[in-house]
């Protein structure tokens, strides 16, 4: 018996469909690197299909996580080939996951006619690919690869049950956009596309995936104006700053450096993403050196209480919203909205246990706290 429609795939498969027809038009070739072509409806609500009843499923107790590309055998090199191609349905789906789940590795699909197959594994995808990624049950991203690194995808819109999140790529033109932001709605700055900002978004991801929830502040390099918003003295100051992070960031070569750079940043990165599971606040510049971890923020001298932030969320539908910031969270939501009124130039990163991540940063045109509520942009 076949799985009934999941009426989302319908709902959403047509959005999906304009947002690569968009790009497709605008993209150009980076540095004569293949682009996918552009997926049509039915091959998208396909894929959606077959990977939600997949996520319900599981196989020996285990819940499958999967991703899927939509990509032709013959246009990726050094992928493993079945010698017979398996049917895009959730059983196989998920007998398949436990040898696909490590990230990186994308199980092909493709089309004969009317009828969607799987038809091996692959690491290698074109630019533009559409991609979608089971990460939990019944809660599926779509994803795009990128032309300028292959491990590197731009979210296009979040499906958990019958709710469905479409990214919205107006929210990188914004005049208070952080960079953060903007690189992970795939419209990467000059300063962005120079690697500075790659390592915030690594930063992210990791403390999301601890669980333990976090805070890391970005300072500027050269100047202790953030004592004056930290409890003295400081328990877990660090002297002299680590710089581990920061000596893998001034050793990037070019824009697509191989996986030994990428390897030691993984390193780095978990390992600063780490000291934000203490309790506290994690302090690193914006060089990336470690300046201390567990502090705990205070409201600088002669500042007055932040009494009201602005929320966005950078998904189609959403409006920004003025809320008090116990509305966002609890005392690490709080803090960091404190933090950032007091310091302007810095930024804050929070990771809630629920998964709920927010970058807070000073808006000159709002004139306040602007909190970017951005979990959906790193699933």
């Amino acid at each position: 018996m076949t799985q009934p429609a999941y009426p989302a795939a319908r709902a959403v498969a047509a959005r999906i469909r304009a947002h690569f027809a968009r790009h497709l038009v605008a993209s150009s070739p980076h540095r004569g690197m293949k682009t996918a072509p552009s997926p049509d409806i039915a091959a998208i609500e396909a894929i959606i299909d077959a990977a939600f009843w997949a996520s319900l499923r599981r196989e020996e107790g285990y819940m499958p996580r999967i991703s899927l590309a939509l990509v032709a055998p013959e246009t990726v090199k050094g992928a493993l080939m079945f010698e017979r191609r398996l049917p895009l349905a959730a059983q196989p789906l998920t007998r398949l996951a436990p040898a696909v789940e490590r990230p990186g590795i994308h199980l092909g699909v493709w089309r004969n006619g009317e009828q969607f197959f799987v038809w091996g594994a692959t690491r290698n995808l074109p630019a533009s690919c559409l991609v979608l990624e089971v990460v939990a049950p019944g809660l599926l991203v779509v994803k795009t690869s990128r032309a300028d690194e292959s491990e590197k995808f731009v979210n296009v819109a979040v499906l958990q049950g019958d709710e469905i999140k479409i990214i919205d790529e107006e929210s990188a033109h914004l005049p208070d956009c952080p960079d953060l932001l903007t690189s992970l709605l795939g419209f990467d700055t000059q300063h962005a596309s120079s690697g500075s900002v790659s390592a915030l978004i690594h930063l992210a991801v990791s403390m999301r995936a601890h669980g333990r929830g976090g805070s890391l502040l970005v300072v500027p390099s050269k100047t202790e104006l953030w004592r004056e918003s930290v409890v003295q003295p400081v328990l877990y100051a660090v002297a002299p700053p680590f710089s581990a992070l920061a000596e893998v960031m001034k050793n990037r070569v070019g824009e697509n450096p191989d996986g030994r750079w990428l390897d030691a940043l993984r390193r780095a990165v978990d390992g600063v993403a780490g000291l934000t599971a203490v309790d506290g606040a994690t302090v690193i510049t914006d060089q990336y050196e470690v300046l201390a971890f567990g502090t705990k923020i205070v409201r600088r001298d002669g500042s007055s209480q932040v009494a009201e932030v602005i929320v966005t969320e950078p998904i189609e539908g959403a409006r920004a919203e003025v809320v008090e910031p116990a509305q966002l969270g609890g005392t690490r939501h709080l803090s960091a909205a404190q933090f950032v009124r007091d310091q302007r130039d810095a930024v804050a990163l929070v990771a809630s246990q629920d998964g709920r991540f927010t970058v807070f940063a000073w808006s000159p045109c709002e004139n306040m706290v602007h909190a970017h509520r951005i979990e959906t942009l790193l699933l």
